[in-house]
């Protein structure tokens, strides 16, 4: 559903306005489905006639009130009797006032009902867009996105942009219209020239609004002394922009009444309060409707940008510059650096890294600028000399890569008033100069050095937050994307979409004076991908020369997806010091490895068998194709009802998912020497019959061999006294990964993986913290939850040898912990170790058996993660050393 279309729902529910049924027309507006509100007004309807309420689960709590309507908004806004229907928006009214309050961001509204429409922004969540808020001080930017986004929607309505071309010729059109706006708000274009000549010049229905927009662009990219002589007055006192910008001709969309006065209304908003670093990525949310649910939410803030190009090039200008502050020479040269430098953001979207980047250049340029006057008692007259050629990106979105030209161009007008601020002169906006080199393709296939040429003598920062795609979630682009970089590189497959521009750009930094840094989620760090791309990385001759740790990336969005991510920056090996970043401070470090910790640049690789003494841990039985071995509880029950015999082949089943949440579930367990005894039974030869139909109709191989045991899972493995069951996939919230004993009655399936038989204090190790710290680090990931692999977490671990005393220790601590769990036994374990919820009985018994672990490594204490870790990496690097040579 569009914005335009609600706003035409809202103007219907208005025109037609009826009491009895307001509610549910205001659902209906915002795209409810029928279905929904039909069964409303059917069990609902009583309820609303006699109490004046209706309760929408999750989406709207409504009240009819007669009077007192604050007072009766604020009550319901704490009453439990609300609020345990989670709605998302409170409504009060007496059908002439019209009260909301948004449970989620607490905006509130206050309207008359019938002038619901001027506020049909307030309820876009109920129609799955979330709407983004930035900093306080600058609303204009989100009024902006959603007054173009009704612009666009009407546009969209009466054109058709089917084609490439199309799509191509609205993009360039909308990125004119935006620089038009922001040009007569801002001194370029005198005030309001641009929308008052549209409404003084085109007709009302709109049916020459593209023929006058034609000559109008026609003019912005002719000089005045080449004008036609016949120009109207009205057109020829519009300046000369040219730039590139009105260079080309595009068809131009036809407009209609409507969308005429979008165009005229979109004109008097305050343009000159946009910021053209968070406005870009909103506008580009407007011509993708995937991405208008959480309009913003691409936009990356400021402050994780300075987290990118401090480290990576501003830090040491500034330096330099406290190094020069007595020397105008000195200062002079480090001018003339800035006016060389190169900025390159492969994956630039709408420009957010290269307007930050520019903007924080000029702004060290002007105080050097300050510096030299003061140092010459007069002023110099120099102007910026840094120009937005020095600037480069690809970017795959056609619009992005418009927006992102547009927006360097604006990011410039607003540099130079405030360099006017501070010097009284500035370089003239128009005519524009030529833009950024902004390339429209894909940066994995595009040559870089076509896009951002390597001189002798240029110094270039290469930085951005490129696409993540998982390997699970790529699609057959990526994956020909990957093949065509990774060539014949060994198990690149393993890899993040992302590697790409990591592996790419290292080999584009190499030998000259350049550096990259970008952007990741964490798994580029953890796993498998450490030893396919970082090995690969460290063997061009690059290194790691910062690394911010793992931290939330969050916007300045209200509804912001945080994500877990990294930054990475690299540079040709040297021996200056690196840098690592982590949560409260920064630690200066000789090297930095692929798992972003100080330290050699070891790799764990899979193991077969583990490092230390300790026993084999297995992947718990493959089932094959039997889902009707499996049983319910209440299958379980029918089955032993009607064959009270059955119960010799009933056991418990337990993998990840029924330990952890507590789930009761079964299967049937035959051996081979009393099958014939169970296909007495005839509901179970009945199952074993279906599962080798299955297994006989499957196209693997491996299954319809299976099917000459049908009675069975692929492995049989099972415990002769007790198991320890080790879920294979873990919420990253937590602090332990949930493990556990199991009697012999239960059988572990290949969703968890298991220890048969072992010694107490095994699993005290392995539930230890320390443990937790080398799963998270080394191990992958499935989605965002931790993935614990045997041959990568378990099997490299490394543990020193312990006497018997210790394990003894150890034994008496896991009881400790059990004896913690029975005493919530009416919670599942997934309850009891959420972090906000963790019982203080059973985080005491955790901590006294993590010091008793580490004890094991040194009687020192480990104070922080990173010294856990960087031990453990030093000690595994001596096993594995020592191994090799046995």
């Amino acid at each position: 559903m569009t914005i335009i279309e609600i706003e035409n729902n809202l103007n219907d529910l208005v025109a037609n306005f009826n009491k009895e049924t307001f509610i549910f027309d205001l659902l209906l507006a915002y795209g409810s489905p029928k279905s929904t509100i039909k069964r409303l007004q059917g069990s609902d309807h009583d309820k609303l006639s006699s109490s004046g309420e209706l309760i929408v689960r999750k989406k709207v709590f409504f009240k009819v009130a007669d009077k007192n309507l604050h007072a009766t908004i604020d009550e319901l806004k704490s009453s439990k009797d609300v609020l345990k229907h989670s709605p998302r928006f409170i409504i009060v009214t007496d059908y002439e006032t019209l009260l909301g309050f948004d449970t989620k961001t607490d905006d509130s509204l206050d309207t008359e009902l019938l002038n619901i429409t001027n506020h049909y922004d307030f309820f876009l969540p109920l129609a799955g867009m979330e709407k983004a808020t930035f900093a306080d001080e600058n609303p204009a930017d989100v009024k902006a996105s959603l007054k173009m986004a009704k612009l666009f929607d009407e546009l969209q309505k009466n054109n058709h942009f089917e084609t490439k071309e199309d799509i191509h010729s609205l993009n360039v059109f909308l990125t004119r219209l935006l620089f038009c706006y922001f040009a007569e708000d801002t001194n370029i274009f005198p005030d309001n020239a641009v929308t008052s000549s549209i409404s003084s010049h085109t007709q009302v229905d709109g049916s020459d609004v593209d023929s006058y927009l034609a000559r109008l662009f026609k003019i912005f990219n002719t000089p005045e002394n080449k004008r036609d002589a016949n120009t109207p007055a009205y057109l020829n006192v519009f300046p000369y922009v040219n730039g590139g910008l009105f260079r080309d001709e595009y068809n131009i969309p036809k407009f209609t009444t409507r969308s005429r006065q979008l165009l005229l209304e979109v004109g008097q908003l305050q343009w000159s309060q946009i910021n053209p670093d968070i406005f870009g990525s909103m506008i580009q949310a407007v011509v993708t409707p995937e991405h208008r649910g959480g309009m913003g939410m691409h936009y990356t803030s400021v402050p994780n940008i300075m987290k990118v190009i401090e480290p990576l090039f501003l830090d040491e200008l500034y330096i330099e510059f406290e190094k020069s502050y007595e020397s105008k020479t000195k200062l002079q040269n480090i001018l003339n650096r800035l006016s060389k430098i190169k900025i390159f953001d492969p994956a630039c979207g709408s420009g957010n890294f290269l307007i930050i980047a520019y903007k924080k250049l000029r702004e060290l340029e002007m105080s050097i600028l300050q510096r030299i006057d003061a140092l010459s008692k007069e002023q110099s007259f120099q102007f910026s000399e840094i120009k937005l050629t020095q600037f480069y990106g690809i970017e795959l979105d056609d619009f992005a890569h418009e927006v992102a030209m547009l927006s360097l161009w604006l990011a410039e007008h607003q540099m130079n008033l405030e360099f006017y601020k501070s010097f009284g002169r500035t370089s003239p906006s128009l005519p524009l100069h030529d833009g950024g080199n902004i390339v429209h393709g894909n940066a994995t296939r595009v040559e870089w050095e076509e896009v951002c040429p390597k001189n002798e003598g240029d110094e270039i920062y290469v930085l951005g937050n490129p696409p993540y795609v998982g390997t699970r979630n790529q699609e057959s682009s990526h994956k020909e994307d990957m093949a065509f970089v990774f060539g014949k590189t060994k198990n690149y497959k393993t890899l993040d979409y992302i590697a790409c521009w990591f592996y790419i750009g290292a080999k584009y930094i190499q030998n000259i004076n350049a550096k990259l840094a970008f952007v990741s989620t964490n798994s580029i760090s953890q796993g498998d991908q450490v030893a396919v791309l970082w090995s690969n990385i460290f063997n061009m001759n690059i290194e790691i020369a910062f690394a911010h740790q793992s931290f939330l990336w969050k916007n300045n969005a209200k509804d912001n997806a945080a994500v877990i991510v990294v930054i990475i920056g690299l540079n040709n090996k040297n021996k200056n010091e690196k840098k690592l970043y982590t949560e409260n401070f920064i630690k200066r470090v000789s090297n930095i490895n692929g798992y972003l910790i100080a330290g050699s640049n070891v790799v764990v690789e899979r193991r077969t068998k583990p490092l230390t003494k300790i026993p084999k841990m297995s992947y718990g039985n493959y089932t094959g194709g039997c889902e009707e071995l499996f049983l319910s509880p209440i299958e379980k029950d029918d089955l032993l009802k009607s064959n009270p015999e059955a119960k010799k082949f009933i056991r418990k089943l337990s993998g990840s998912a029924e330990f952890i949440q507590g789930k009761e579930r079964y299967c049937l367990w035959i051996s081979d020497s009393n099958l014939q005894e169970a296909l007495d039974i005839d509901d179970i030869k009945n199952r074993i019959e279906k599962v080798r139909k299955t297994r006989l109709s499957s196209k693997d191989e491996s299954l319809q061999k299976l099917a000459q045991r049908p009675h069975q899972f692929r492995d049989t493995n099972e415990a002769k006294e007790s198991s320890i069951i080790i879920p294979i996939v873990s919420s990253e919230r937590r602090k332990y990964i949930p493990m556990g004993f199991l009697d012999k009655e239960y059988i572990i399936p290949n969703s968890a993986q298991a220890i048969y038989d072992a010694e107490p204090w095994i699993f005290g190790i392995i539930n230890s913290y320390m443990h937790n710290l080398w799963v998270k680090t080394v191990g992958g990931k499935l989605k965002s939850d931790y993935r614990y692999s045997s041959v990568l977490c378990y099997n490299t671990f490394p543990f020193p040898n312990i006497s018997k005393k210790q394990k003894d220790e150890i034994t008496e601590l896991v009881w400790g912990i059990l004896h913690e769990r029975e005493q919530h036994s009416e919670k599942t374990l997934a309850q009891l170790y959420d972090p906000n919820k963790m019982p203080e009985g059973l985080q005491k018994a955790h901590h006294a058996l993590d010091i008793a672990i580490e004890k094991c490594y040194r009687p020192k204490p480990f104070e922080t993660d990173e010294e856990r870790l960087e031990y453990l990496f030093r000690m595994y690097e001596e096993m594995t050393s020592k191994e090799s040579k046995k």
